[in-house]
């Protein structure tokens, strides 16, 4: 997802979104310690966009 695709979420789907998207970091990570991953990358894809959901709920507070 884009930065402009979060911003239009609102707050709880955001957060909504962070919880989802953080479970599914942590089952990469595991299933990358057991045995490698066809996409590592995916790893990192994942925590980017973990940050960028981070941020715009972030954004939102502010401009409250």
């Amino acid at each position: 997802m884009t930065s402009k695709e979060l911003m239009a979420l609102s707050a709880e789907e955001l957060t909504a979104k962070l919880a989802s998207e953080k479970e599914a970091l942590y089952k990469l990570k595991l299933a990358h310690a057991i045995s490698p991953l066809e996409n590592p990358m995916r790893i990192r894809e994942n925590k980017k966009l973990v940050a960028r959901i981070l941020t715009s709920i972030t954004a939102k507070q502010l401009v409250k």
